[in-house]
C-alpha cells in the first residue's frame, strides 16, 4: 500500500470512529451509543461514594477527599474558572472556609460503561473568612472506572440565581 492510500485509510477509520462515538448510526459500520446503564448495584455504589465525598468535604478530610479524585481531576466553577486537584482540595480544606452539612436534591446517576455522570442540585451555606455565604447550584460530576475503582475526573457547576 502506498503512503497516499495509507493516509486515506487512516482518515477513513478516524472519521468512522468519530461518527460512531457521536452516534451517527446512519453511516454503515457505525453503531449508536448504548442506552444508559442503570445497574442497581453500581448506582448504589456511586451514590454512597458521592455521599461519602460530600461528608468528607464538610469535615475537611483531605485523604478522603483526594482518595475519591483522579490525579488529573479538573473542576470548572460557576464563573468558568478551572481548578486542578491540588487547587480544588487546598480551597476546600483552607481554614478560611467552613461548609455546613448539606443535602443534594434531584440526584441522578447515569452509567455509560466505565463512565458515570452524577448530577444534582445543592444549596450550600457556610462561612468564608468569617462571613456567611449561601450558594445554590447544579452540578455534574464525571466518574470513570479504572482498575475496578470509580474516581471523579471532572466537576462542573452552574450557579442558580436567587
Amino acid at each position: 500500500m502506498d503512503e497516499r492510500m495509507a493516509r486515506g485509510s487512516r482518515r477513513t477509520w478516524t472519521v468512522l470512529a468519530l461518527a460512531s462515538s457521536i452516534g451517527l448510526g446512519a453511516i454503515p459500520g457505525c453503531a449508536r451509543p448504548a442506552a444508559p446503564d442503570t445497574r442497581p448495584a453500581t448506582v448504589a455504589q456511586l451514590t454512597a461514594q458521592a455521599e461519602g465525598w460530600d461528608k468528607a468535604i464538610v469535615r475537611k478530610d483531605r485523604p478522603a477527599i483526594e482518595g475519591n479524585m483522579a490525579a488529573d481531576f479538573r473542576q470548572i466553577d460557576g464563573a468558568g474558572n478551572l481548578e486542578t486537584k491540588a487547587s480544588f482540595v487546598d480551597g476546600l480544606v483552607s481554614p478560611d472556609l467552613e461548609i455546613d452539612p448539606y443535602a443534594v436534591e434531584d440526584f441522578d446517576v447515569r452509567l455509560y460503561g466505565d463512565t458515570a455522570l452524577l448530577t444534582g442540585r445543592t444549596r450550600m451555606t457556610g462561612r468564608y473568612q468569617g462571613k456567611a455565604f449561601t450558594s445554590h447550584y447544579r452540578y455534574t460530576d464525571v466518574y470513570v472506572r479504572s482498575a475496578g475503582a470509580w474516581q471523579v475526573v471532572s466537576v462542573q457547576i452552574s450557579k442558580i440565581p436567587g
